[in-house]
């Protein structure tokens, strides 16, 4: 499956396709630290189902690049959502899709959506809840001390880890968001390959830094940010999964989040799951995605 590209205003992002002449888009977003890769077992039940299927690659993430040296290599959460307005607008469907996110790529998503409301016929969250991008919101003890990773980006010696070993410091996230023995060394390996974009390190690092008041936001999202603090109430029908042994967004913190949609909105923890449901359980998150959609 060759890659394709769509150009926004700052970036060039790749993406895969499958089924093209399908009979609506369904947009799979992934999270950090992962890649495109991590559809691969969801995408055949969509596909089989009749969907046209798109795989974008978010930014600091291979082979998505930016289209000028000095745009600032930001990786707050508004951005994100930019780019997902800008990329749908870049493919010119004849009708909204489906947008699922997964860890970065459901703030990605959900952010499109308070930014353009009807972007999506529907959306799909895994693994973080909405309403979370707050940075005065209230955290657990035990949520706060599995975030310790986002705090140690905020130190000297966090940013140096991730410049000089980002990979073994993702592999770490690997190792500990689900049960043990979930995956196979040579699958981290080909989806760390995405991670070597040189703009892969500033792009970590200002996400985790911005987002708990460490790092100043590009003035270019003033604007989104106003849009998206607070969170708006979202007019999408949606779906939340959550791994019921996630080991880094407890599940609780997608709990409770009926408040922010005016649509149907549904959730389904998902027993024996991690924080890689994509992976982990794909035909469980495929037939969950296509049952919603009925």
């Amino acid at each position: 499956m060759n890659m394709q590209f769509v150009e926004t205003r700052l970036l060039r992002i790749g993406y895969r396709e499958w089924n093209l002449e399908g009979k609506q888009t369904i947009v799979l977003t992934h999270g950090w630290p992962d890649s495109i890769r991590c559809w691969h077992h969801v995408v055949p039940p969509l596909i089989q189902a009749g969907y046209r299927v798109i795989a974008p690659a978010l930014r600091g993430f291979l082979p998505t690049t930016f289209l000028q040296d000095d745009t600032p290599r930001t990786g707050q959460l508004s951005s994100l959502g930019r780019d997902m307005v800008e990329f749908v607008a870049g493919l010119n469907l004849q009708q909204p899709p489906v947008l699922v996110g997964h860890d970065w790529g459901a703030r990605a998503v959900a952010n499109a959506c308070g930014l353009q409301p009807g972007i999506a016929s529907h959306m799909v969250l895994l693994s973080v809840g909405y309403g979370t991008n707050d940075p005065t919101q209230s955290l657990s003890m035990e949520q706060t001390q599995l975030y310790w990773y986002h705090w140690f980006m905020a130190t000297e010696r966090g940013q140096r880890t991730v410049r000089a070993e980002g990979k073994a410091f993702s592999q770490r996230m690997w190792d500990s968001w689900a049960p043990t023995g979930w995956y196979l060394p040579d699958e981290f390996d080909q989806t760390a390959l995405a991670f070597n974009n040189p703009d892969w390190a500033d792009i970590t690092l200002h996400s985790y830094q911005h987002r708990w008041g460490h790092a100043p936001g590009d003035p270019y999202y003033d604007a989104d940010e106003k849009t998206l603090h607070p969170a708006p109430v979202l007019d999408v029908p949606t779906l939340m999964l959550h791994g019921a042994v996630d080991g880094v967004s407890l599940p609780a913190t997608s709990a409770d989040k009926e408040k922010f949609f005016s649509s149907r909105y549904e959730r389904q923890l998902l027993n024996g799951v991690g924080h890689f449901p994509q992976r982990e359980a794909p035909l469980k998150v495929a037939e969950a995605i296509l049952e919603f959609l009925k």
